[in-house]
């Protein structure tokens, strides 16, 4: 956005109100298993980015957990905003984890040592934008929900030895 379009933008004379919405597993185990993310901006109705990947697997050593992902995924859907040129811009950020929502809301506090550096990060993204944290039933989340999905099948699928080997081994 040019510096003589102002708050206008390329909206045609309001501000902008987007809708983030984010999404994380960890699974076959929580901590610990893979854990992945995905992500979804919407303006209108259209996408103005997605994103999906792997934070981390624990049989690596990862210290990885559902959490984790969740916030992974809402720092990777604010970067991407930011990389798109619209900070500023008004963000109702939607998301099925009550306590990443919560912690960001200030209504709980933030005690896991793991998830502190990342909450600090998201707080300072957040705080480049009018945002909203509003928390959604999983049904309402349904397109992150699937890209998280998507990231973990695609690891799956290229790390299959790797995970049969440490999470099933027990399943023998």
């Amino acid at each position: 956005m040019r510096k003589d379009e102002g708050e206008q933008g390329v909206s045609g004379g309001k501000s902008r109100r987007l809708e983030l919405y984010f999404d994380g597993l960890c699974e076959p185990v929580n901590p610990g298993g893979v854990a992945t993310y995905g992500f979804v901006v919407k303006e209108g109705g259209k996408v103005l980015c997605s994103g999906k990947g792997l934070v981390g697997v624990g049989a690596r050593g990862d210290d990885v957990t559902n959490n984790v992902a969740e916030y992974t995924a809402l720092i990777k859907a604010l970067e991407c905003l930011l990389e798109k040129g619209l900070e500023g811009a008004e963000v109702v950020v939607k998301g099925d984890s009550q306590l990443a929502i919560r912690q960001l809301r200030g209504e709980y506090k933030v005690r896991s040592p793991r998830i502190a550096p990342l909450y600090k990060r998201a707080k300072e993204l957040l705080s480049k934008f009018k945002a909203e944290l509003q928390w959604v039933p999983r049904e309402l989340n349904e397109e992150a929900d699937a890209l998280s999905r998507e990231a973990f099948r695609e690891y799956l699928e290229a790390n299959k030895e790797e995970f049969e080997r440490y999470y099933l081994k027990s399943s023998r």
